[in-house]
């Protein structure tokens, strides 16, 4: 007799508390042991809203028509005490934003120790700690890191816990919600090559939400497209990639290749002074321990996160910033805008040193330094409208009356393409997507008029459609702005469309950094080699 499937849907429809519309309308869908299925679609069309339902994580009073089954049985049915078995040791779901899923009070050891605790209260605190230590190896975080929190990490690293937690119990199936978004492609490969290995080992289940079409196409074995809360084409991923017959991901293919084979080219202003220098930049951090053991072995702890960096930025120039998640971009970008004081080392902005600003000066240097984060969601204020959170700059700044930023920023939003303007001012953060969330960010970032914007992987979190429209807006406003841009990022491909130079990152240190057409056509490091291998 055949064993069912891990997963099947049957019909699926969902509908949000107080919505006109369904967020998933008819989904059906099976994932086999042993299988990846990949689910690809544009934010907003109902993906990660599948595996919310699947794990009944669902706001209350949702309504859901259809069936999910797992392993056979209906789990739309479960009790409360099947459903805290389900999640964990049956089904396992990797959120894509680790922040706000990780306890800022909490070590990383104590996430993954309660994990097992509370399923394998059998196990003693050692074996619970070894199978911990066991599992963060797995995904590259060192056992010296255990003891560290969540804002110790960064974002890469962060989603490498989550990962890590949702391995911890050895669940049949593992529903992916964009599990690879924050981390660069040596560790993203390494992650889904032991995702991939323990499908097949342990005949386990992984759904597979991405909008990345390249990874898609090298790990699933089969894909389904989403558009509008349907499964718009589904079959092997050969065939979907290689031969797509919907309009639709016809669209999604066109706009990964745009990326892929488009070129920039911009104007560098060649002035004597550069707009940015950064000069011998150390971020060195030691990690928590006793007295004793610091004055013993000063250096055996100490993490250099930033270590000699140097480099310089001309008026009109994007410079492109990539390496591995944990390698200190984030930390660069940080200690340049001196939101952590570095350890050594010089930052001159228009040829004054900001590391011997005082405070008050540093606040107003920021207007003319802005940043756009990786997550919109995480740095916009739950709680504040779009108006205000572009306006908050302006007043905090004393830069505009209330009347002027309401023109201001309906000007900007006009900008960014959030229109009608009226409708978008009033929203609050949880009413946009991921796309909406990100050009408010832009505008925030931009509503000061700054002369250089830092951006930490700012469109890492959206779909390949969103994400080509946002560079390009980017690109845009560069020109109309006259902005130079610090661009972090992890995948080379949007480093090659975007930058004019690139800088390779690796344990604190540039390793390399030239012409971007020369470093993907002749690259020097062997570090640099691997990561343009790897991303091939």
């Amino acid at each position: 007799m055949n064993k069912p499937p891990l997963l099947s849907l049957e019909k699926l429809k969902i509908t949000y508390p107080k919505s006109e519309y369904s967020a998933v309308d008819g989904v059906s869908l099976t994932v086999n042991r042993g299988e990846i299925v990949g689910l690809v679609g544009e934010s907003g069309c109902g993906k990660s809203t599948l595996g919310r339902a699947v794990m009944r994580l669902l706001p209350d009073d949702s309504q859901v028509e259809g069936k999910i089954y797992y392993q056979g049985k209906s789990v739309l049915d479960f009790n409360s005490t099947q459903l805290r078995h389900l999640r964990g040791e049956m089904i396992a779901l990797v959120f894509q934003d680790p922040m706000t899923r990780l306890d800022p009070l909490m070590t990383i050891g104590e996430h993954c120790l309660r994990t097992v605790k509370s399923h394998l209260s059998q196990l003693s605190h050692s074996e619970a700690k070894e199978k911990v230590l066991e599992v963060l190896q797995k995904v590259r975080i060192s056992p010296s890191r255990y003891n560290q929190y969540p804002h110790e990490f960064s974002g890469g690293m962060r989603q490498r816990v989550v990962i890590a937690l949702a391995l911890l119990l050895s669940p049949k199936l593992i529903v992916a919600d964009e599990p690879t978004t924050a981390l660069d492609v040596t560790v993203a490969a390494e992650i889904l090559e032991e995702l991939t290995r323990l499908v097949e080992l342990e005949e386990m289940g992984l759904l597979l939400v991405s909008h990345d079409l390249a990874l898609v196409g090298k790990y699933c074995h089969k894909v389904a497209v989403m558009y509008q809360g349907k499964i718009v084409e589904m079959g092997d991923s050969k065939s979907i990639l290689s031969a797509p017959e919907h309009p639709y991901t016809q669209s999604l293919l066109e706009a990964a290749l745009h990326l892929h084979h488009q070129k920039v080219f911009f104007k560098i202003s060649q002035e004597i002074t550069p707009l940015l220098e950064v000069i011998n930049l150390q971020q060195h951090y030691r990690l928590e321990e006793g007295l004793f053991s610091q004055w013993f072995s000063p250096d055996k702890k100490l993490i250099r996160a930033v270590d000699g960096v140097n480099f310089t930025l001309s008026k009109g120039e994007i410079l492109g910033l990539v390496g591995e998640s944990g390698c200190g971009k984030s930390t660069l970008s940080r200690s340049i805008l001196q939101l952590i004081p570095p350890t050594h080392g010089q930052v001159k902005f228009k040829g004054q040193e900001l590391t011997l600003l005082a405070p008050e000066q540093m606040r107003l240097m920021r207007r003319e330094i802005s940043m756009i984060y990786q997550d919109p969601h995480a740095c916009l204020n739950p709680l504040m409208t779009v108006f205000k959170s572009i306006a908050d700059p302006l007043f905090i700044h004393g830069l505009a009356t209330v009347k002027d930023a309401e023109q201001l920023v309906q000007e900007m939003l006009e900008r960014v393409g959030l229109t009608p303007v009226k409708t978008y001012q009033n929203r609050y953060p949880a009413e946009l997507s991921g796309g909406q969330k990100q050009r408010v960010a832009i505008a925030r970032a931009l509503i000061t008029k700054p002369s250089l914007i830092i951006c930490d992987e700012p469109v890492s979190m959206l779909d390949v459609t969103i994400q080509r429209q946002v560079l390009e807006l980017i690109l845009e406003l560069k020109d109309e702005f006259n902005l130079t841009y610090l661009f972090i990022t992890h995948d080379l491909s949007v480093a090659r469309f975007l930058c004019n130079r690139i800088a390779v990152m690796q344990s604190g240190q540039f390793v390399e950094i030239g012409e971007t057409e020369k470093i993907f056509s002749t690259p020097e490091h062997p570090y640099t080699q691997k990561l343009l291998v790897i991303n091939s």
